[in-house]
């Protein structure tokens, strides 16, 4: 995957021209995911090297280690687990030595710990790691893995058909998979799969993903490193709109604990996945998980954001902070976002730099803070209750490439006879018209 680390601005609205209220079509309500997926994926920490017993110990961990009594619920079998090629009748088959009992046996001793499982298929002729697709096999294919007991569906990219074939658009391609699984559910009288796209981003999949699926890939593969971090963050800053319950913007796994990243880069990578409403799919090697990772991954306040039940919304950009507003920039994105949710209003002070950094913004910069009130602080990492924010809030020393987290609630009216008038003095003015600076 490219990614540009060069800054430009966007022009006037080059992101909102059609005005996304009419441009982006109401989410998929079929009753299925409503909310972001919790869940763990074999591709990154293992890739091809994948088996039955792999999987089933990944679910356990999910268990012993308290991951699931924080919420995750998906343990999902990414590329690799099938026969190179399909069966005499047309079907794809699962690897006959690494799951050797069966996909079934798998998923009902998957879903006796409690869980709901995920399988991986392709839109093009074969999967990215060279296994059977489901171009032109997309209800056999989804009928198959009904059979095999499965609830998710991630549906990738790879070996694309040659157009005078395929003779469809991206949505197009990605629409036989829908309508597929919409037929089956309806036939067979069972809930719809989990559908996750694995486009990429690359044709604006964010406009058009949630007329087909639950979740939708907004850029290339995440890499353990800040850089890549970076990249995602910038990108989804601009398309955040296109979140809200039952369609979610997808920032691609977990990569905690692979190596890459420091403590203070892996809290800031969860914050931002989470808040941003993504999935949360954890690509780790649970058996090698260490006590700061899972700290990270079980931060329950955080989770409780993106599971927020009242309020679907991703957190938004309201001040990028070293750059003009509306400035991407691939490397340093913007810094200062805000969001509602159920209990308040959820900040995120991101700290891009390469160094420690104190970061200050006014309340009222965020358009979901009242002006003349004063707001009880929550620290979401710390877990404290710290005092209270009027007009304004810093925060002290941010480690580089760090993050902050508060939940600010509305505490009452500020305290009289505060001067000046205004924390915000840009158009202030008194009721003669006056301007008040």
């Amino acid at each position: 995957m490219l990614r540009p680390t060069g800054v430009f601005v966007l022009g006037a609205a080059v992101l909102f021209t059609a005005s996304l209220s009419s441009t982006l079509i109401n989410a998929l309500d079929n009753g299925v995911g409503k909310l972001p997926a919790l869940g763990y994926n074999t591709w990154n920490a293992y890739g091809c090297n994948i088996n039955e017993d792999l999987v089933l110990e990944s679910a356990q961990l999910m268990v012993s280690l308290g991951l699931q009594a924080a919420g995750y619920e998906y343990v999902n079998i990414d590329d690799c687990y099938a026969e190179k090629n399909r069966s005499a009748s047309g079907d794809i088959v699962a690897d006959s030595v690494r799951f050797a009992q069966g996909m079934k046996n798998l998923t009902d001793q998957i879903h006796a710990l409690g869980f709901k499982t995920g399988i991986y298929s392709d839109s093009g002729w074969f999967t990215c790691g060279g296994y059977p697709g489901s171009f032109q096999n997309e209800l056999r294919d989804a009928t198959t893995f009904q059979d095999w007991g499965f609830d998710y569906l991630k549906f990738d990219n790879c070996a694309i058909p040659f157009d005078d074939i395929i003779r469809e658009g991206m949505i197009g391609k990605y629409t036989r998979m829908a309508d597929a699984l919409a037929q089956l559910s309806k036939s067979s009288g069972q809930p719809p799969f989990l559908f996750s796209l694995c486009q990429w981003g690359w044709e604006q999949v964010w406009l058009w993903g949630s007329t087909l699926g639950h979740s939708w890939r907004v850029t290339g593969d995440i890499a353990p490193d800040w850089d890549s971090l970076a990249y995602i963050i910038n990108f989804n800053s601009f398309i955040t709109q296109a979140t809200s319950f039952y369609g979610h913007n997808d920032m691609d796994m977990l990569q905690l604990g692979n190596g890459g990243l420091t403590f203070d880069e892996a809290k800031s990578h969860f914050t931002a996945w989470a808040l941003m409403k993504s999935p949360l799919l954890i690509g780790t090697n649970l058996s090698a998980i260490t006590p700061d990772i899972l700290q990270i991954l079980t931060n329950t306040e955080i989770l409780s954001i993106n599971q927020d039940p009242v309020v679907g919304n991703s957190i938004s950009p309201f001040r990028w902070g070293i750059n003009p507003d509306w400035t991407s920039n691939s490397t340093f994105p913007a810094q200062y976002y805000s969001g509602p949710s159920e209990n308040g209003t959820v900040f995120m002070l991101l700290n891009t730099l390469n160094e420690t950094s104190d970061m200050f913004f006014n309340l009222t910069e965020s358009p979901w803070i009242r002006a003349g009130r004063q707001y009880s602080v929550r620290d979401l990492w710390a877990h404290t209750d710290n005092g209270t924010a009027v007009r304004n809030f810093t925060a002290a020393n941010v480690p580089p490439h760090g993050v902050v987290a508060l939940l600010l609630e509305d505490a009452g009216d500020e305290p009289a006879g505060i001067f000046p008038p205004c924390a915000v003095w840009f158009n202030c003015a008194y009721e003669n018209g006056t301007a008040a600076n």
